[in-house]
Formats: C-alpha cells, structure tokens, sequence
C-alpha cells in the first residue's frame, strides 16, 4: 500500500471509520474513496457490485457495521445479525471478485465465548457458548472473519481480520440508551454536572448535539429534568425553580450493572494506528503463521488478530474516573437489577506485538482528549 493506491474505507463516518480516515490522511494516502449510506447501502449486493465494479479500489477497510451496547444488542438483535451478515458479506465478495489487493475486516472481541480463559486468545474463539446478550452480533463478527479465512485458503486472497477491544474517541456515539458503556457514562456525568452546576445553555447545547426521545426543539425545565432522570441522570433535588435559576442540591447517575466487570478500553486513533501499521507490513500468511509457531502442521491456525492495549479497569473505577474528570460532585449509583454482560474481556495481544505495535495512548490521556473535543463540539453550536 502506497501513497497514491485507491483505498476504500467503507464506514468512514463512524468511530473507527473516522480514526482511519484522519490517521490515512496524516501519513500522506490521498486516492481515498467514500460513500455515504445515503449513497451506497451495503446490505444491498447489486449496489455494491456496481461500486466495486466502477471504483476498482486496491485496498479496502471494511468498518461499516450496525454497532451499540448492551441494550441496542439484545433489543435489536435481528437488526444486528441481518445487517452486519449482509454488509460484511457484500462487501467482502466484492472484493474478491473485484481484485482488491488487501482488506482489513474489523470485527470485535465480543466474538470470544462469555466464560472463556482471560486474558482471551484468537484460539479460543468457538470453544464454548458466548454472550446471550451480543450473540447476534458476534455470530456475524465471527462469520465474517471465517470468510475472510476461508477466501484466504480456496482462493489465495489476502484478507486480515481484526478483533478490536472496546474503542472509544472522536465520532463516538453517545445515545442513552443505544452506546457503548464509556460514551455513555461520559455523556451521564456530563450532564449531571451540568445540572448540579445550573447551568441550562450548557444542558441545551448537549441535547442539541446528542438529542433524546421524548424531548423536542425547545423543552421546559421539567420536562428536561423528567427524560433525563429516566435515562439515569436524576436530579433529585433543587429544581423546584428550574435548572436555569437554581442549581441542584443532589444529582444522581446511575450506572447499569455492578460495576464489577472488568473492561480494556482502546483510544480509536491507537486502533487507526494498528489497523494502517497491519496494511502496510503484515499479510494473512505472516498472521497464520503467528499462531501456528510451533505447531507446522496445524492447517487451522487462525487468520484473525487481537487489537488492544492488555490494560483492564472495573466498570466502577472507570465511572469514578470520568467522573474526576468532569469535575462531578454528585453521587454515582449501579443498578445491580441490569445486566453485567461478560464480567472480563482481557486481550491477548502478544501477535500483535509480535508484529511490532505498541499502542500511544494511557486511558486517562485518551480520556482527557475525547472529553475536551466533546466540550469543544458543544461549544460550536
């Protein structure tokens, strides 16, 4: 992969796609191509083999996914299995039947069973039962790094898949309800600071950004207060004269689960540095080879990688360190009636450092980074 080589990143909007896009762009790649979902739906195969057929890119990262948490999962889990399989799927044939040089697949670590050892190594994907709560979403994760594999093996393609840990950074999704559990728990602390501070331009300009069901274009002080409690960020107290005028006596966040699991979380532009560093130097071969050191005869050795940093932190200390950083004063609750999901999910990333990447970014750094660009986007409105 060269400066001038055509790449596709399909997904360049999103949280992945986006880190891709910028760290391409700083290392000097110029032939990039997109399309928007407005332009390309890629869960429709037609309009995708007409893509590929007109824009005959070289190299191709395949971001584009339907993604969320816990509760996005196990609420739209036909959503989440149908249109990963199809985009995943189109995307991948297309790529094979179009030429493409090489493709980076990126999947998720939610592909690894939900009682498998820690920390979790490529070897134990299939080994027993995963997740109920993701399970749509990482049988579509896992099949589409076997057919990246099984491409690999009939057809000698050179077709990477990725399994990157929880990601957090810039085009993040910071829904309620639908996001991930660090974006989430920004964006709750966030706006109970806002609250316990009083300061209603400040909570305005978030919904306007980020905006809730329930609320419209100009909402009374109760009614804001009322969405936001259900979402788990309660002002229990000090509101009788609205938030403009007053500020709130006690504020509570509250948190779905214990606490308890354990998270590695990795900054997205480290994840955008790996996934660039793998397209420039390392092949499928190079990765099955990896895994089959030791063991020459093994035909099986996986085709997919690990992408982390081997770092864990508690869903309770991460929440307390969002909230340190925000400057939150009020009280932070775990609602032990929700569901934990998977208690650890510790990467095994040897291959990858292996292969000779190391990640920049501390949790606390990478923090401190994304929180000052979520103020800096609010302050644009």
């Amino acid at each position: 992969m060269n400066r001038l080589s055509k790449i596709y990143v399909a997904g360049h909007a999103g949280l992945v796609g986006s880190a891709i896009t910028r760290n391409l762009r700083s290392e000097g790649y110029v032939n990039l191509v997109f399309r928007t979902f407005s332009e390309l739906d890629l869960t429709n195969q037609q309009a995708v083999e007409d893509f590929f057929s007109a824009e005959k890119p070289e190299y191709v990262f395949l971001a584009a996914a339907l993604v969320g948490g816990i509760v996005a999962n196990n609420t739209y889990r036909a959503d989440f299995i149908y249109n990963n399989l199809m985009i995943q799927s189109n995307v991948i044939h297309a790529c094979w039947k179009y030429g493409v040089k090489k493709l980076l697949f990126l999947g998720s670590t939610c592909i690894y069973p939900k009682n498998a050892p820690q920390p979790l190594k490529e070897e134990y994907l299939l080994t027993s039962p995963l997740e109920y709560t993701n399970e749509p979403y990482a049988i579509a994760k896992i099949a589409g790094l076997k057919t990246c594999e099984s491409f690999n093996i009939q057809y000698g393609t050179d077709f990477i898949a990725v399994m990157p840990t929880n990601l957090y950074g810039a085009g993040d999704n910071y829904d309620l309800e639908k996001s991930h559990v660090l974006p989430a728990l920004m964006r709750k602390i966030h706006l109970g600071k806002c609250l316990e501070k009083g300061d209603r331009e400040a909570v305005i300009r978030d919904l306007k950004k980020n905006p809730v069901e329930g609320l419209g274009e100009d909402p009374a002080d109760d009614e804001i207060i009322t969405v936001l409690g259900k979402s788990g960020v309660e002002a229990r107290a000090g509101f009788r004269n609205g938030i403009e005028t007053e500020s709130a006596k006690e504020v509570v966040v509250s948190v779905w689960g214990t606490g308890s699991p354990y998270r590695e979380f990795m900054y997205s532009e480290d994840m955008a540095r790996a996934c660039i560093y793998i397209m420039e130097k390392v092949s499928a071969s190079d990765i099955a080879n990896l895994h089959r050191t030791g063991r020459e005869n093994d035909f099986r050795a996986p085709h997919f990688i690990n992408i982390g940093t081997g770092e864990e932190i508690t869903i309770r200390d991460l929440a307390y360190r969002i909230k340190e950083l925000t400057g939150f004063r009020g009280e932070i609750v775990f609602d032990a009636s929700r569901p934990d999901g998977t208690m650890r999910k510790a990467t095994d990333i040897r291959i990858l450092r292996n292969l000779g990447f190391r990640h920049r970014y501390s949790l606390d750094a990478g923090l401190r980074e994304v929180y000052d660009k979520y103020l800096k986007d609010q302050e644009l409105l």
